[in-house]
């Protein structure tokens, strides 16, 4: 079960990477005046690399160079997944607003909770899979001796080594 401290600082990694990538979308938009779309996928690809550097090192306790197989890109997928079921929820909520004529002010924020709600519970669910998936501590892995960084390195290899 993940400690609350855990759930904290993920929560505070989710805030960096949020202000991080709301930042470039904001500039690519508004001082560029690049399509939204593309500048979305490109905010959420910034937004992504301190997502992963901050969750894997101070929310997981992960060191060393990551795995790009194990962490690397399952973590990507799931960030663009995440960007996916935002982008369809948002079309869906303007797609309703539009065909209730709903005025600018209501389409905006049902347009913006539908965001929220979209990236709050793939939040969730991305959370979960880092947790039980992606970071989980593999120590404990059915291969008995694997050290804790998953690398199939023994752990009496990293004890005669003094780590």
């Amino acid at each position: 079960m993940p400690s609350l401290a855990k759930l904290v600082r993920y929560s505070g990694v989710s805030v960096i990477s949020t202000v991080t990538g709301m930042t470039v979308l904001g500039v690519l938009v508004g001082v560029y005046g690049f399509p939204a779309a593309w500048s979305n996928v490109i905010a959420t690809a910034v937004g992504t690399v301190p997502s992963f550097e901050l969750n894997r090192r101070w929310v997981w306790a992960r060191h060393g160079t990551p795995s790009l197989r194990r962490e690397v890109v399952p973590f990507c997928v799931l960030s663009f997944i995440s960007l996916a079921w935002s982008t369809l929820a948002v079309h869906l909520g303007a797609s309703w607003a539009d065909t209730h004529h709903l005025q600018r002010l209501a389409r905006t924020a049902l347009i913006e909770a539908a965001n929220v709600a979209a990236f709050g519970s793939a939040w969730v669910v991305q959370f979960v899979l880092c947790d039980r998936v992606l970071f989980r501590n593999r120590q404990h892995d059915s291969e008995p001796g694997t050290g804790p960084g998953g690398d199939g390195t023994i752990a009496a290899d990293h004890a005669l080594a003094g780590r």
